[in-house]
């Protein structure tokens, strides 16, 4: 039994129909992303008049909290189906704040850090109309701050969904949730328009979220490269979420875009420019870390003579991004040997909770710290989330 509360750096809820359209400006009313439930009831989910990537209102046929465990830990062969099906309507946990705290006093948490399902599939869909997606983007980090609130009562601490398509845009939409209180705001992972997320020209983004002390987070996204890799690979680009290739999911999904994109910020020298960033890696997984980290280092010395967009590099990238980075790894994953990758006090305990993927309840990660000493399993179950929203680790160590 847990002795002390857990602080849990991924949780989600399902959103409602209009998450983006609630608070939108009129002249984007009809524009923006519509749910049609005129067929059966179930919401799918348009932009115009085209499916979406998301082509169904992931709540409302959506598999129970951790019923994909056995998939991913080779115990199950026909592959991502839904299995123990719920709507998330029945569970008010998943889509209510005050049923969502209810909750957490149940299950242990004293705080979580809360991500959208849809939210994080959207901006892909939008970027041909930038006035659109900025207004989109507004409106749904509008309905978050209604619904969920950005962590003034040191639980639920809902994170803001920013892009740096337009930069000046990016900046007043970060700016804004700064001042409604954000502790962390999100980016998907990726190239922005043909540019480094650590091109120098997106330094005045980087500057204010370090000079805030605010963490950017990469969460799991659609980040663009079923168009932009896929196609040059035989794929179907228009393939939604549910219907991912076999190698779709593993050029375009989950690993390819959080590499590249930490391979970028480390060796466009992002932090050589900005040491205070802090860099969260939220529903990534984390097998890639240790050939990433050779990787940064060797590439560094390999292009020594090249040019080097950010300014130059440090002898050691590999130690620099370890030491801006804070990573939650999947629960099939070894969590003991991640610890001994990046160092404790840089690993986080993340539930997915409730989606299929994670856990069927946030405790069940303790059992991934079977012999960790106190020390370390404190500081992955609460200390390091606490520490990077601003909370005191006050509770008794017991």
């Amino acid at each position: 039994m847990q002795e002390y509360p857990l602080i849990d750096a991924d949780g989600h809820y399902y959103e409602p129909d209009d998450c983006f359209s609630r608070h939108i400006e009129a002249r984007y009313q009809d524009a923006t992303i519509r749910v049609d439930r005129s067929k059966d009831g179930l919401g799918r989910v348009f932009l115009g008049s085209s499916r979406t990537f998301m082509s169904v209102m992931p709540g409302d046929h959506a598999s129970a909290p951790g019923a994909l465990q056995g998939l991913f830990a080779g115990e199950v062969a026909d592959g991502f189906t839904h299995r123990e099906v719920i709507n998330a309507k029945d569970h008010p946990a998943f889509i209510d704040r005050g049923a969502r705290l209810a909750l957490m006093d149940e299950q242990g948490l004293e705080a979580t850090i809360m991500l959208p399902t849809l939210g994080v599939a959207v901006e892909q869909d939008m970027q041909g109309d930038l006035d659109l997606c900025y207004a989109s983007l507004r409106a749904f980090n509008r309905w978050l701050e209604e619904d969920w609130g950005y962590g003034d009562d040191g639980r639920l601490f809902s994170v803001p969904m920013l892009s740096l398509l337009d930069l000046d845009r990016g900046l007043a939409e970060l700016n804004r949730v700064l001042e409604a209180g954000a502790r962390v705001v999100h980016l998907r992972p990726g190239p922005i328009g043909g540019h480094s997320p650590a091109d120098p020209m997106f330094d005045p983004f980087w500057a204010t979220v370090a000079e805030a002390g605010v963490p950017v987070a990469f969460h799991v996204s659609n980040s663009g490269y079923n168009a932009d890799v896929g196609r040059l690979w035989s794929e179907d680009p228009r393939n939604p979420s549910h219907k991912q290739s076999p190698l779709q999911w593993a050029l375009c999904s989950t690993e390819r875009p959080i590499v590249d994109t930490l391979c970028a910020l480390s060796l466009h020298n992002l932090f050589g420019r900005h040491p205070d960033v802090k860099i969260m890696s939220i529903e990534n997984g984390s097998s890639w870390l240790k050939a990433l980290l050779k990787m940064v280092d060797k590439a560094a010395a390999l292009g020594r003579r090249g040019p080097m967009l950010g300014g130059e590099l440090p002898a050691r990238p590999s130690e620099v991004l370890a030491e801006h980075l804070w990573v939650c790894p999947f629960p099939e994953e070894d969590v003991v040997e991640l610890i001994g990758i990046l160092g404790a006090e840089h690993v986080l305990f993340g539930s997915d909770y409730p989606h299929p993927e994670g856990l069927r309840e946030p405790a069940d990660f303790c059992a991934l710290l079977d012999g960790c000493d106190p020390v370390t399993t404190r500081q992955v179950l609460r200390t390091n989330t606490a520490g990077l929203l601003g909370l005191r680790d006050a509770v008794p160590a017991g």
